[in-house]
């Protein structure tokens, strides 16, 4: 028996939604939609220095707004941290993860990629950020859309930063845990995250969680290799007529536009009638003409 469908859009609330953000929610929502299955929202809250006050409500008034209505609760990492800390501290007991006191400076002599020295120590420290053993190091994955995808395989075998010095937990634990605990059959955003995926895939199989099929979209940028982001100002989307947002945004996915109508919804269900993924380019980036 086949299992049903789960997709995601897991914004950071680090400011309002903009094109790139709808980009990426319209293609997994339409992905979700067009295999009959559900599709749920995460809020990525856990880097409280980044994040922007009442962005989370914003941003929930904005797919709103846009009529990309989520099944079940809304999860927010922020009530999850427990959960993330039982898993580190099995991870250390196991010794699968550990302590690492090496700085960026350290790091870039030892040529940019850190080479496990802390995780060789017979006395380790017991303080400083956490490092997973990375025993699996996974270098390549199947995308659904743009086929195999490799990365670098020293990056791919670092043992990377689960939890940092700071005390927050880091983006790569979270989101294989929370995607674990959600049930995601398959992951669809932006293709900023290629590399971060052969890393995530890799704790997928630490853990021995069943992995999620990955399908990465274009990147909408302003220039090239500059992402179109909260960071460099991008225009927050228009809540009140976002037809033609819509519109725009479907035509960056290959989508045939949908004429126009006062409910939004009623846009969308033919945009999950007319969902083709073959049509979505295959190019990493796209530059937004002005």
């Amino acid at each position: 028996m086949q299992t049903p469908y789960v997709g995601r859009f897991a914004p950071s609330p680090s400011g309002p939604l903009h094109f790139g953000s709808l980009v990426a929610a319209l293609g997994s929502y339409l992905r979700a939609r067009s295999q009959g299955g559900k599709w749920l929202v995460r809020i990525e809250d856990i880097d409280p220095p980044r994040e922007t006050a009442d962005a989370a409500n914003k941003i929930l008034h904005t797919l709103t707004a846009y009529g990309l209505e989520w099944d079940e609760e809304i999860l927010y990492q922020s009530h999850r941290v427990d959960a993330y800390q039982d898993k580190i501290n099995q991870l250390l007991t196991q010794d699968k993860a550990y302590y690492c006191q090496c700085s960026r400076k350290q790091i870039q002599a030892m040529g940019g990629s850190y080479d496990g020295r802390c995780g060789r120590l017979k006395t380790p420290p017991r303080k400083g950020a956490i490092r997973i053993r990375n025993s699996i190091a996974i270098d390549h994955f199947q995308d659904q859309h743009m086929g195999k995808i490799s990365t670098d395989t020293t990056f791919a075998g670092e043992d990377f930063i689960i939890k940092r010095s700071d005390g927050l937990y880091a983006y790569q634990l979270a989101v294989v845990m929370d995607d674990a605990y959600q049930g995601i059959t398959e992951v669809v955003r932006g293709c900023d995250l290629l590399n971060p995926t052969c890393r995530q895939a890799s704790l997928f199989n630490l853990f021995e969680y069943p992995t999620p099929l990955w399908l990465h979209l274009p990147l909408v940028c302003h220039a090239p290799g500059m992402k179109l982001s909260k960071q460099n100002h991008a225009q927050a989307l228009d809540t009140r007529q976002p037809q033609s947002s819509l519109n725009a945004a479907l035509a960056f996915l290959g989508q045939p536009m949908i004429q126009k109508h006062t409910d939004i919804r009623i846009m969308l269900a033919q945009a999950v009638i007319q969902f083709d993924l073959k049509a979505i380019p295959k190019h990493a980036e796209i530059i937004l003409s002005n």
